[in-house]
């Protein structure tokens, strides 16, 4: 058995945690069937050398005998602030042999225990007595230290962050790869900050730190409410440690003495884009020798009252680059890229050649209008642009430093000589969320809806789960990310993002305790308030605040993560108590503000949807609780989740299993969140089933319903009408889009028909992943793949594929906590064969459809066959790869019509 893939609080080798009791992961490899870890042992050392020599002078576990391989909690010493710590594992097989020791990995540590900083909150005086208001869009301070280092160094951090956002150069060399750092939280409550390594950037003699230092989601504007949501002007927060050969210690701190400069940079604003006179660059200002006589010192922020937590969420990052697929010169003179692919972030420009005093504009859309231009309408108050002036030079490379865009579309203006395809590159920015899961399947169709899903999740994941990443919103809207964070947690890796996301929703939560609908709030409940158009003021919305919990309880279901629940538990608990202090015989009052939001031809009534998201998170709080060990509070909300399903049932399901409403939302939530059983479940689907055909195979929902319409189908055995709905290429369904060119998720179903063309642009973006959601069912039906509750993330799961829509095969993998499962099947004519792959240390249940063919069975000493039936047979199954043939009964075998897409020369498959 071979160990790799080390992991410290799910990142490899992390720099500056705060977590006093980091937990620790691994995987595990092996070439036997059924190999499972039977006990493990951690060596935890403060230097690499004795590590080597097999001491743990801060912690020696001994043999702990448990399958455990995910989330180990640290147990040695106590840890100290800004030290490194290393570590290896062994372990034990099922046969109870030793593996031999995995490959050294290391953590460091941040300021633990509130520990005190040295630096000051450092930024620019704004000019004259004028009043911080006025500059909504001020010019980019550069702050600049230059110093001594004392001796050669050994090792060199950085810990630095900023209201607003900050990019750090040492030496005249850019410190790390992050943009937008620290990323977005409340700011009045909390900020992080990041760790950096910079031993590879100094040495004795001569040294400057430079820094820039945006506006950001601190003073820059957000969403609809403007500039200025927590302060008038950016702050930076720096101390740069060094370690020297001899022992000693030097540290650099942000203070008064650093020096200051307005700089080029005339703005850079997350909504209104970037300014950039090349004219004012001082040259050599990041290296050492430059005179910064003539720059000013800085302001000092008195206190910050906030706190200072190290980044929980992965960094936002440039995460791939984009080539345009065309290019054409306009009537206006200007050039008109197409890069393909909606995508999230902004363009690399790079010039030949430049003259003094030319101005430059690089314009971003989603969508063209009819005579070709760049359809910005729907962009609201934002401005999706750079203006470059330029000096006369040779080439150059531009690229905006405080901003970012969604767009599929570039407009270059004032070229003095004519570009190519390479002039233009599309930076593609997000969180960096690595990709977990992959499907593909024999209709490219589907491909693309799950590509186009991918990508909304990619442009929407930045800092926190955006609504769109064009116009001025972009704001973290809960109901949004929960119905999609099933979907999320297949395709990437979300845990750490999740978990950023949830303090800043519990940060957010009203005085009431009901749990908000945006995060972090920068203003929207006094806008909502406020607005007279909106008319919006409800307390809480349903849907929307229920994310307190679902969201959780997903991340603990899709990654075995109990610390999560731990944390969030407490506002869990108050927010049902909220919901049944303020639901009059546990009936919630139908009062939201949103409802299924933007459903399609049909009115969810907002009581029966709000009431059935309140059983369902006190069931899914009761369910944390029993997690938890606590009994007796497992009881207390279960006991009223059942008393809420049966005020349910009472008030708005009759005898013959019809809902109120009888809309497509209220069956698919009403059957997925347990609130029906037996008969009255059976026909309350069959109403579903009905209803769906009734509306020609199309569907009706909107935000909330969506995520739980075809698990709704497939679950009560109305399979063919699911893959009905999501093979349909008429408006409204997902394949409209698709067939119309869409390359990400769009916020309605009608963002634009062939019959109305775009519609109202004061809502209407084409980059949103709410509707993406049906991305969860297509992992756990077309793929098969299923965690299980009791196990979770993945420990033990469930293969069970369901073949239907005319598809010949499917294939995927997903990238677990305990290693990657790989699944594929194929079909032909009759003939359906399953291959699997297992990861050590795990176990699943495989359901293979049809009559399992008895010389092709996988049952012998690594399968063992559990259950058999008319729908299939079953199997329990260890690590390692597995093949499963059966033939379906014809009905279950719809073949593509001649000239459809099919498994392309029967390739192998799964592996």
């Amino acid at each position: 058995m071979r160990i790799f893939g080390l992991r410290t609080e799910y990142a490899e080798n992390p720099l500056g945690l705060d977590t006093p009791a980091p937990r620790l992961s691994w995987l595990l490899e092996s070439g036997r069937h059924n190999d499972v870890q039977s006990a493990y042992q951690v060596l935890v050392a403060s230097r690499p050398g004795l590590l080597r020599e097999g001491t743990a002078d801060l912690w020696d576990s001994g043999r702990v005998d448990t399958d455990q391989s995910a989330h180990v909690i640290y147990g040695g010493r106590p840890l100290e602030s800004k030290q490194h710590y290393y570590w290896k594992v062994r372990v034990w097989d099922g046969e109870g042999e030793a593996s031999g020791w995995s490959s050294s990995a290391y953590w460091s540590t941040g300021f633990l225990n509130g520990e005190p900083w040295q630096a000051g909150w450092i930024g620019r005086k704004l000019p004259g007595t004028e009043d911080a208001s006025a500059h909504t869009l001020p010019p980019v301070p550069y702050l600049r230290k230059a110093f001594r280092v004392q001796g050669p160094v050994r090792r060199a951090m950085v810990y630095a962050t900023a209201l607003g956002a900050y990019e750090l150069h040492l030496n005249g060399e850019r410190v790390g790869s992050d943009y937008l750092a620290p990323g977005w939280t409340d700011y009045h409550t909390r900020v992080q900050y990041q760790t950096y390594d910079v031993t590879g950037h100094l040495s004795e003699g001569e040294a400057v730190i430079g820094a820039l230092l945006g506006t950001g989601w601190y003073a820059g504007h957000v969403g609809m409410f403007g500039a200025h949501r927590y302060g008038n002007t950016p702050y930076l927060l720096l101390e740069l440690h060094i370690e020297l050969a001899d022992g000693t210690r030097q540290i650099v701190a942000s203070d008064g003495t650093w020096k200051v400069f307005a700089g080029p940079i005339l703005y850079s604003d997350l909504l209104k884009g970037e300014a950039y006179d090349a004219r004012l660059e001082p040259e050599g200002w990041k290296r050492p020798g430059y005179d910064d006589g003539g720059w000013d010192t800085p302001a000092v922020l008195e206190c910050y009252t906030g706190i200072l937590t190290a980044q929980v969420d992965p960094p936002v990052r440039v995460m791939g680059e984009l080539l345009p697929v065309s290019m054409k010169k306009t009537e206006r003179g200007t050039y008109l890229y197409d890069m393909g692919q909606n995508m999230v972030g902004w363009v690399r420009l790079q010039l030949e050649e430049t003259r003094e005093g030319q101005e430059v504009i690089v314009g971003c859309a989603e969508m063209l209008n009819e005579d070709g231009s760049l359809y910005t309408t729907n962009l609201r108050e934002a401005v999706q642009e750079e203006r470059y002036l330029l000096r006369e030079g040779g080439p150059c490379v531009l690229e905006p430093h405080f901003t970012f865009h969604g767009f599929r579309y570039v407009e270059v203006t004032g070229l003095t000589a004519a570009p190519t395809l390479h002039t233009v590159v599309g930076r593609v920015v997000h969180s960096g969320v690595t990709d977990t899961g992959s499907l593909e399947t024999s209709d490219p169709r589907l491909n693309k809806l799950l590509s186009n899903i991918r990508w909304g999740q990619r442009g929407n994941f930045l800092s926190v789960p955006t609504d769109c990443p064009q116009r001025d919103e972009r704001l973290g809207w809960t109901g949004d990310a929960q119905i999609f964070a099933r979907t999320a947690s297949y395709q990437m890796d979300v845990a750490r993002f999740f978990h950023k996301y949830m303090l800043d929703v519990i940060d957010a939560r009203l005085p009431s305790g009901a749990f908000p609908d945006v995060a972090p709030d920068a203003g929207w409940e006094a806008f909502k308030h406020a607005s007279e158009v909106l008319n919006w003021h409800a307390p809480d919305n349903g849907g929307w605040g229920d994310a307190g919990v679902i969201i959780p309880w997903t991340v603990y279901q899709m990654y075995g993560d109990q610390r999560i629940l731990e944390a969030c538990y407490p506002a869990m608990k108050t927010w049902v108590d909220y919901l049944e202090r303020h639901s009059p015989g546990l009936i919630r009052p139908g009062y939201s503000n949103y409802g299924d939001w933007l459903s399609i031809g049909a009115d969810t009534p907002k009581d029966v949807l709000d009431t059935a998201y309140f059983a369902y998170s006190t069931a899914l709080t009761a369910k944390t609780a029993g997690v938890l060990g606590l009994e007796d509070e497992q009881t207390q909300y279960y006991g009223l989740f059942q008393r809420i399903r049966e005020a349910f049932r009472a008030a708005f399901v009759s005898e013959d299993g019809r809902i109120k409403g009888e809309t497509q939302t209220v069956y698919a939530v009403a059957i997925q969140m347990n609130l029906l059983e037996g008969e009255l479940r059976r026909k309350a689907a069959d109403h579903l089933a009905a209803n769906v055909q009734a509306h020609g195979s199309r569907l009706t929902t909107g935000f909330l319903g969506v995520g739980y319409l075809l698990p709704a189908l497939s679950e009560s055995g109305h399979e063919d009408t699911a893959y009905a709905l999501l093979t349909q290429e008429a408006f409204p369904s997902w394949l409209y889009s698709v067939k119309h060119g869409a390359t990400t998720i769009w916020e309605r179903w009608d963002a634009w028909t062939e019959t109305g063309g775009f519609q109202n642009p004061g809502m209407n973006s084409f980059n949103h992943y709410s509707l993406g959601s049906v991305g969860e069912w297509m992992y756990a039906n077309l793929l098969g793949l299923r965690p299980r509750e009791s196990h979770p993330g993945f420990k033990q799961f469930d293969i069970r594929p369901r073949p239907g829509g005319g598809l010949t095969y499917a294939k995927g993998e997903f990238k677990s906590v305990y290693g990657t499962i790989r699944i594929g099947w194929k079909l032909e004519r009759s003939l359906f064969t399953l291959q699997v792959e297992i990861p050590a240390n795990t176990a699943a249940d495989v359901y293979v459809p049809g009559f399992v063919l008895p010389d092709e069975s996988a049952e012998g000493d690594f399968a063992r066959l559990i259950a058999s039936g008319a729908e299939g047979t079953v199997y329990r199954a260890g690590s390692g790869s597995y093949t499963f043939v059966s033939r379906l009964r014809a009905a279950d075998c719809e073949i593509p019509a001649e000239g459809t897409a099919a498994d392309p020369a029967g390739e192998e498959i799964g592996a």
